[in-house]
């Protein structure tokens, strides 16, 4: 919409994007970061929500770790991430309801590093505290025994990747298309490392227990919308750019941006980024591993209840 309300405050930048915003039973969706081609297949899902009777407003938050933290205080209602350590120590029950992406990242570093073991004791740059590429450096460390210098955050691959061409950093983790479109466009002057293979998830979509069955019927057309996008997109990746409203968030992106969508989607879904049923129970397991290796959860894997972290009522019942 043209008339977007515009909101800096420290840390976040806000839009709102309904017109209803106002109104109490408008969800409110914490994002990690500011819109970009890796969220425009989530976007097509929330007009597809829309068209179907959900009311919404989303908020940017510089990072995962105050989206969490947004959730967390009640300020909103579902938000980006994989918030595992703060599911397990915090009272608050918060579940995750659908997987967005997983983990499917690589190492790319200058041409000063030819293996994980050269990054012993260097700078690296990351997501965000705590996020996913957070998570894989923890296990980088566990698994090839060696330990990262200083951590750097900086949110987008795409942003990570300006930086390692502009000799602003030498190392960092990045996603599918990013690492593809770097070493097409200077594969002398970087590696992409060699990498263990990773299914667990790198974002989420969760909220706290107690507002997602107060809000059920609410909740089950976000969650029907994102499957019948994650869905639609395995069979043909182009209906994110079809679906794309130029007058959204999406749309206004630079034009280069918007013509390399459909390359973008294609290299994802056949990468394996999007799991077309949502995650579930797949996902939560390789996840109960994934982030107790990472060290963001405590105790045996096999004894972790899913449970505890995920909601699957809906996904369940859009699968039906």
């Amino acid at each position: 919409m043209k008339n977007w309300l515009r909101k800096f405050t420290a840390g976040v930048f806000a839009i709102g994007i309904c017109a209803t915003a106002a109104q109490a039973d408008t969800i409110r969706i914490a994002l990690a970061e500011t819109p970009s081609d890796e969220m425009a297949a989530f976007f097509v899902a929330l007009d597809r929500a829309k068209a179907n009777g959900l009311d919404y407003e989303w908020t940017a938050f510089s990072d995962e770790e105050l989206a969490i933290q947004a959730v967390l205080s009640g300020q909103m209602d579902i938000g980006f991430g994989t918030p595992y350590a703060a599911m397990q120590r915090s009272k608050a029950p918060l579940r995750i309801i659908f997987q967005l992406t997983k983990l499917k990242f690589f190492p790319v570093t200058s041409k000063k590093y030819e293996t994980l073991e050269d990054l012993d004791g260097q700078p690296i740059l990351l997501h965000s505290r705590g996020g996913g590429t957070d998570s894989i450096a923890n296990v980088i460390e566990e698994k090839v025994g060696i330990k990262f210098g200083e951590r750097s955050y900086v949110p987008g691959s795409a942003n990570r990747v300006v930086a390692l061409i502009a000799g602003q950093a030498d190392a960092t983790i990045i996603d599918l298309s990013n690492k593809n479109k770097m070493m097409e466009q200077a594969p002398d002057q970087f590696n992409v490392l060699p990498m263990f293979e990773v299914d667990a998830s790198d974002e989420a979509l969760f909220a706290n227990l107690d507002w997602i069955q107060a809000n059920e019927d609410d909740v089950q057309i976000f969650v029907n919308a994102l499957l019948s996008v994650w869905q639609d997109m395995a069979e043909d990746p182009t209906i994110i750019s079809s679906e794309t409203d130029p007058d959204g968030p999406i749309g206004q992106l630079p034009k280069e941006i918007l013509d390399g969508l459909d390359e973008f989607y294609a290299n994802a879904v056949e990468g394996g980024v999007y799991d077309p049923n949502g995650g579930g129970r797949k996902a939560a397991a390789a996840d109960m591993e994934w982030y107790t290796e990472a060290g963001q959860l405590e105790g045996d894997p096999a004894s972790l209840n899913i449970e505890d972290f995920w909601y699957l009522v809906p996904l369940d019942a859009a699968m039906n």
